[in-house]
């Protein structure tokens, strides 16, 4: 799942007729972009009508039908050619389009095109500069191996000018080196540009004159300097630039925070359902601030429960058009670093006039449902209320009075874990998918070193508070789309998460199965077959390994106005409205909740689909900024493990090293090729193994190894490791290595010529392998911090975007068996 989110844890389609069916788990999606990127993605190959059904799983006659009309439609504009068999192929002429830039490497880039439905290469020596999510115009033609390739016309629209880097300064110029690994230039500074920076600074470079030719490097000038590489705090700044993070609130928004007065008025409280009289509490991180959600229960007097799941009325506060109001659109969501919060609104509403601190009244706005033992709800109600934390509880403590039975508020926390537990029940029988991820944290020293890597561990009281927002969120969405029974369904923004793609799911299914894993991907068995996966593998070494592309399988969960339903959880309906202090949406769902309980009048559509987008854009920049930090801190503990071993597993191969995922820390680091010294090894990119040309032996991706520590960059973010011995070699389901051949030999004499100078350059960074040395394991200081954390659990199924990076080839994932 998510990591620990506090709250618990799309580009609109164009306007074509789209229909979708669910059948308990795949959609019937037979849009007509989804019928050109069959064709797109197939260039040279041929297709009958029957196939394309087949591809699309369409069973309906309805759908039969409007596939043939998407084909005769494509045929018109051009898309696709009829032969005179009746099949269809990719038209190959060329064609001019606009897209998004999506840089995959430092030599290729993907534009992702709507009007072709497929994505495009483009080599960076035609990319003309452009960087991620520019937007471009490109000529398109068929390249090597019949796939697209393409060339940029036209930058039409920058999103970003700056770049953060480390600046490379010399007698008469410098240069920016991009931290960005994916980027494939560098940029030149003129010495008055330097702006008082010195050799080896973190910086922030705004270019200013962009080349014609890509044979001349961008110039720059320096606009921020963080400090020198490698301190805490130049690094962590660095990755706040990069991704375009603030560092600071504006005066004026600071100030209208601070101008709202404390008081409740009479006159509010009596707009309100007063329940401050029923027991409540919440449950949070021990070290959390901004408590926005709170559980309280009541038994009736027909023996169900009343169960309260109150959450902070951030917009009685923060108000349309206002200059809070458009902080929190523009910033969308709070992140979470490894050493700080970045907050969405305020500290005066996040931690003070909104956070429900305990003994102190609060507004809110609530669900409130009478349930039955069973976990039956019989009734509901939305509404604003106000309320009176009885009591504030760590997670660690409500555990305690799980597990122990003893404790102040037990009996209440133990109902609402048996009812929880419950719905959890009725969640699964429904399809929902249980897949987790592991969500990574520190313990960090009075000078934000790391000195302890670790795999956080959720209970049942996290789960107790994330089944409770689940079904707020999924009861909201539902009351709000079934409340106009005829016309325009009014206006919400809904939280969706489309089926996985059938081939993707094909391919994980075939990949899965050389591991010994059958998986059953027919439209009614998706998610059965994948828990039936997730129980398989558990505790195995390859569990890590296939959970991650199993998650990478699915679609990404997005924000948007299509009530289209959410795979994952198997809710028909489901929302965001249960954290509106640190995510946009949330507060978006709240003001039109309210505004349809006094009015049932729908909202513009367009806007919330624009501020939706947004929104999922935002989300996705703040777990890629997390992820970074993350990523910097495992690299800087691992410095002080040189000539450590761990347990790990082959987790991706390239043809220049096998990638190792240390158990231990869930670090990931490479073994080189050219240091496996007993053979020459190439890459068997379809068996997904390296093999010995002369002895034979096979390393294959899923292999329980130990691994050495053998250098560690902190600048690059890179872990070089030798290979000290197999524990587990996974063989079944792969075919032998051939025999050595002409052609064999022949590529091994090609390899060497381009990489035994590399090898030499890599023998400088360490000595050779200190096989059996123990290494030294720091000791633990006296003061610990583990970091910021999100107040709450798991509030989603992971999807795609949630699944750390997993190399299998030297090629972009997308180009991997589709995944």
């Amino acid at each position: 799942m998510q990591r620990n989110r506090k709250g618990r844890n799309a580009s609109e389609e164009p306007k074509e007729d789209s229909r979708r069916s669910k059948k308990g788990g795949l959609s019937e999606d037979i849009s007509k972009n989804r019928v050109a990127s069959i064709f797109s993605k197939n260039i040279g190959k041929v297709f009958s009508p029957k196939q394309i059904l087949r591809r699309l799983s369409v069973t309906t006659q309805a759908g039969r039908e409007l596939v043939y009309e998407h084909l005769k439609q494509l045929k018109k504009e051009g898309d696709i050619m009829l032969l005179d068999n009746g099949d269809y192929i990719f038209n190959p002429e060329t064609k001019i389009v606009t897209g998004k830039v999506d840089l995959a490497t430092p030599k290729y880039a993907f534009v992702i095109s709507e009007e072709l439905g497929s994505d495009v290469r483009v080599f960076t020596e035609k990319l003309k500069f452009a960087m991620d999510d520019d937007l471009v115009k490109v000529k398109v033609t068929v390249g090597r191996g019949d796939k697209m390739e393409g060339e940029v016309l036209e930058i039409l629209e920058r999103k970003r000018e700056d770049i953060v880097g480390r600046i490379e300064v010399s007698d008469r110029f410098a240069f920016l080196v991009p931290d960005y690994k994916k980027l494939y230039f560098d940029v030149f500074i003129p010495m008055d540009g330097i702006k008082g920076a010195q050799n080896g600074d973190k910086v922030l470079v705004q270019v200013t004159e962009w080349p014609s030719h890509p044979d001349k490097k961008p110039i720059g000038e320096v606009i921020r300097v963080f400090g020198q590489a490698g301190e805490h705090e130049a690094e962590i700044n660095s990755i706040m630039a990069e991704y375009g993070l603030p560092f600071e609130f504006p005066q004026e928004v600071e100030a209208e925070a601070n101008a709202i007065p404390d008081e409740i008025t009479h006159e509010e409280i009596g707009r309100r359902r007063d329940m401050r009289h029923i027991t409540t509490f919440t449950i949070d991180p021990v070290d959390a601030k901004d408590f926005d959600d709170a559980l309280s229960i009541t038994k009736l007097e027909n023996g169900n429960w009343e169960i309260g799941v109150h959450i902070a009325d951030v917009t009685h506060f923060v108000q349309p058009n206002s200059r809070l109001e458009k902080e929190a659109y523009h910033r969308a969501t709070s992140v979470y670093l490894v050493d700080r919060t970045i907050p969405m609104l305020p500290e005066r509403l996040s931690n003070g006039l909104c956070s429900l601190r305990p003994n102190e009244d609060k507004l809110t706005f609530s669900a409130v449902f009478e349930m039955d033992d069973n976990g039956g709800i019989h009734q509901q109600w939305f509404g604003k209320t106000i309320i009176h934390s009885d009591r504030r509880f760590a997670y660690e403590e409500a555990q305690e009075r799980i597990e122990t039975g003893e404790g102040d508020y037990v009996e209440e926390i133990h109902t609402l874990n048996r009812l929880a537990k419950i719905l959890k029940e009725k969640r699964f029988k429904n399809g929902a998918i249980s897949f987790e991820t592991v969500e990574v944290k520190f313990k960090l020293d009075e000078n934000n070193k790391p000195t302890q890597v670790f795999v956080k561990e959720r209970k049942d009281a996290h789960k107790l508070i994330e089944e409770f927002m689940l079904l707020a969120n999924r009861k909201v969405a539902e009351f709000v789309f079934h409340m106009k029974k005829k016309g325009e369904r009014l206006t919400m923004v809904y939280r969706t998460h489309d089926a996985p793609d059938p081939e993707k799911l094909e391919n994980f299914s075939n990949f899965a199965g050389r591991f010994g894993y059958r998986l059953n991907i027919q439209e009614n068995n998706v998610a059965e077959s994948l828990n039936s996966l997730g129980e398989q593998m558990e505790g195995k070494p390859e569990q890590s390994i296939l959970q991650n592309l199993a998650i990478r399988t699915m679609a990404k969960a997005i924000y948007t106005t299509e009530p289209k339903g959410h795979f994952g959880l198997a809710f028909p309906h489901y929302s965001h409205f249960t954290s509106p202090i640190r995510r946009y949406p949330d507060m978006m769902a709240h003001r039109l909740i309210e505004m349809y309980l006094a009015k049932p009048v729908t909202a513009p559509k367009e806007e919330f689909e624009e501020r939706c987008k947004h929104s999922s854009d935002m989300e996705k920049r703040a777990a890629d900024a997390e992820r970074a930090s993350i990523k910097y801190k495992q690299v800087e503990y691992m410095q002080d493990t040189i000539g450590r071993q761990f347990k790990g597993i082959v987790s991706g191969l390239t043809e220049w090293g096998l990638y190792v995922l240390i158990e231990e820390t869930n670090t990931e680091g490479m073994v080189r090729l050219t240091d496996l010294e007993d053979d020459y090894y190439e890459l068997d990119a379809k068996n997904f193994r390296v093999i010995g040309q002369k002895n034979k032996r096979m390393i294959t991706f899923g292999d329980e190894v130990t691994v050495e520590v053998k250098a560690v960059n902190l600048m690059d973010r890179n872990i070089d490791l030798y290979l000290v011995t197999e524990t587990n070699s996974r063989h079944y389901g792969f075919q032998q290595p051939e025999e050595d051949t002409y052609e064999s030999r022949s590529k091994k004499k090609k390899a060497e010529k381009i990489g035994r100078g590399k090898q030499e350059d890599r023998a400088k960074v360490a000595p050779k392998p200190r096989k059996g040395k123990s290494g030294y394991i720091p000791e633990k200081p006296a003061v610990t911090h583990e970091g910021p954390e999100r107040s709450g659990a798991n509030e989603e199924t992971p999807d795609s975007s949630e699944a750390p990076h997993v190399p299998i080839t030297k090629r972009n994932i997308r180009d991997f068996y589709g995944f």
